[in-house]
This record gives C-alpha cells, structure tokens and sequence, in this order.
C-alpha cells in the first residue's frame, strides 16, 4: 500500500512539474506572437511602451480562458488514466 502511495505521489509531483514547464513555454510563445501582432499593426510604436504592454495584458486574459489553455489540463488526466488501467490490467491477471 505504501508504494501505491509513493508512485501516486511522485506521478502527481512530476504531472505538476510538466505541466508548469509546459504552460509558462506555451504563455511565453502566445505573448510573442502578440508582441509581433503588435508591431506589425503599428509599426511607428514598435518596442516597450505602456500600449504595447497593456495589449498583450488584455489578451492574455482572454488566452487563459481559451480551449488551448484548458487542455494542459491533460497532463494531469491522461497519464493517471494510464496508470490506473496499468494497475487494473495487472492486478487483474
């Protein structure tokens, strides 16, 4: 039972893990391709400015209310769903 536990909880630590390296690399490519929209739409006021910066604020919002933003929520399900058939499967024969 302890090591039932044990793998519980290192597969939770490492599903957390992956998923915040997974959302701050995905949030960081989202907020550069807004900086490039930016630029592309004014081309005079390219570079740091409190325009430009309350731009990509407002649209990252609205990102993390988006489907693509919900679906790292799959790093946690998935690989527990595998784990769990994993341990049915064996258990079972």
């Amino acid at each position: 039972m302890s090591a039932l536990f044990r793998l519980i909880v290192l597969v939770l630590l490492l599903e957390a893990m992956f998923y915040l390296l997974l959302r701050i690399y995905i949030r960081s490519l989202r907020r550069e391709r807004l900086e490039e929209i930016w630029d592309e739409r004014h081309p005079a006021m390219a570079g740091n400015n409190p325009q430009r910066a309350e731009f990509v604020r407002k649209a990252m919002v609205g990102y993390d209310k988006a489907l693509k933003s919900r679906l790292l929520w799959l790093v946690f399900i998935i690989p527990s769903l595998a784990i769990m058939a994993i341990v049915w499967w064996v258990n079972w024969q």
